[in-house]
């Protein structure tokens, strides 16, 4: 393998590119992997990759040992790098196999991106989109998100409407959490899990003997949820004779457990919600007006997630990360066909049905990112057809440079002008060295 400096376009680019021979020593080191790492060229070269470029990765699993154990490309992989001043920067790194003339292993190539801005911007975006754990752009989303403090201030009766899985739960906690009861329990209640009586029960508490299997007495979730703010999902579920119930509670601000002449004390704030239309059940006699212009006091309207498309991308990368930190697993993002996937389903079971489909894709998935093959049937469609392998080429600093275009363009989603602009080169020099190198990105 020749030991030379790197060809002109790898020392242009902002990517650090270096190449590694079968034992590991650095044979070729760009100006961008000098300005990331820190280390110049004179320092690297000659020496074991991992005493100069050092990363988490290192440790656990090193990417380009992978690649070249197994023989396939590693793209977009997240590591923590440690800098030679000892500052450590989020890196994205691509690897491949480098070969000689007759086609055999002799080394590989790495190039990495510092993600350090990127990543800087990404938490001012995501400061910006989210309150707690609701995440969106949506402007009806923003508008409620702005009114939100006011509300959650005010002590007021809120009734939250919107279909199943669009978040009502997690607006009735930011609700809590910005209130003055925030340190004080929020209690849950899913009125339509439970059948009356066991939901009067449930609310009110019981005295033992109450009725059959009430062995002992028992608290309810008014009292649970005394001091702080009571949830009651599904409220449109519950039978006139326990809106009568409910709507004493709200109105004398006391209740009576099950079983017993005592009358206690309720203070509990009151978040509803509904997926159904409460005015419409009005209208068919099955929801009591009086109850209705109890809870209505406030009333926050959610759109479905269909409505709300430009909020995806944000979402995925919210359970991405969450699902992440819970599973170990280095999952980082989606292709762009996966992405394309999620955008084009329509979701009928919202925002619930999304968390569910990434949670999905984190069973099958084997790489640093979702693809469309990882994805529930039903939200992935139609399968794509599967991209022709590519020659593989014959110079170790061509395979190096073909590794750079390969990786921005991953980066860039494919786009060409963006992954020109990225290299510093002009778009047709990059249409000339796809052709040459036999690139193809969907």
């Amino acid at each position: 393998m020749r030991n030379e400096p790197s060809d002109p376009i790898l020392d242009s680019i902002a990517d650090g590119v270096f190449t590694v021979d079968d034992q590991w020593r650095i044979t070729s080191w760009n100006r961008a992997a000098q300005g990331i790492t820190g280390f110049t060229r004179e320092e690297a070269l000659g020496r074991p990759c991992s005493e100069v470029f050092q990363t988490d990765a290192c440790k656990r699993r090193c990417a380009l040992r992978s690649t070249l154990g197994s023989g396939r490309e590693a793209v977009d992989v997240r590591v923590t790098m440690r800098a030679r001043d000892g500052t450590e920067k989020p890196l994205s790194i691509s690897t491949a196999v480098l070969k000689d003339g007759s086609g055999n292993a002799v080394g590989g190539v790495e190039t990495f991106r510092d993600l350090s801005e990127l990543e800087l911007l990404r938490r001012q975006l995501r400061d910006r989109f989210r309150v707690g754990d609701i995440v969106s752009k949506s402007h009806r989303i923003q508008e409620i998100l702005r009114v939100l403090p006011d509300i959650a201030e005010s002590g007021s009766t809120v009734l939250i409407q919107g279909p199943s899985g669009s978040g009502k739960e997690l607006f009735a906690r930011a609700i809590h959490d910005g209130s003055p009861r925030r340190d004080r329990p929020f209690v849950a209640v899913n009125c339509a899990a439970l059948p009356d009586t066991l939901l009067e029960s449930e609310l009110f508490g019981h005295k033992a003997g109450a009725f059959t299997d009430a062995k002992q007495d028992r608290t309810g979730r008014f009292a649970a949820a005394q001091g702080g703010t009571l949830f009651l999902d599904e409220i449109g579920d519950i039978s006139t004779a326990l809106q009568v119930k409910l709507l004493r509670v709200l109105q004398e601000k006391e209740y009576q457990p099950l079983g017993s002449s005592r009358t206690l004390k309720a203070d509990a704030r009151i978040v509803t919600a509904s997926n159904r239309d409460l005015r419409q059940l009005m209208a068919e006699g099955r929801f009591r007006d009086d109850l209705f212009y109890r809870l209505n006091v406030v009333r926050i309207e959610l759109p479905a997630l269909r409505d709300r498309k430009e909020d995806i991308p944000l979402l995925v990368r919210h359970f991405i990360e969450q699902f992440a930190a819970e599973t170990g697993r280095e999952i980082r993002g989606v292709t762009p066909n996966a992405l394309d996937a999620l955008l084009r389903y329509d979701f009928p079971g919202n925002i619930r049905e999304l968390e569910h489909a990434i949670e999905h894709a984190f069973v099958l998935c084997r790489g640093p990112n979702i693809d469309v093959c990882c994805l529930p049937s039903e939200v992935a469609g139609s399968p794509r057809t599967a991209l022709p392998p590519r020659p593989a080429t014959t110079d170790a600093f061509d395979q190096a440079e073909a590794a750079v275009i390969r990786a921005a363009l991953a980066q860039n989603g494919g786009h060409r002008v963006r992954t020109a602009q990225a290299l510093g080169i002009h778009k047709a020099t990059l249409l000339r060295k796809m052709r040459r190198f036999a690139i193809t990105y969907p």
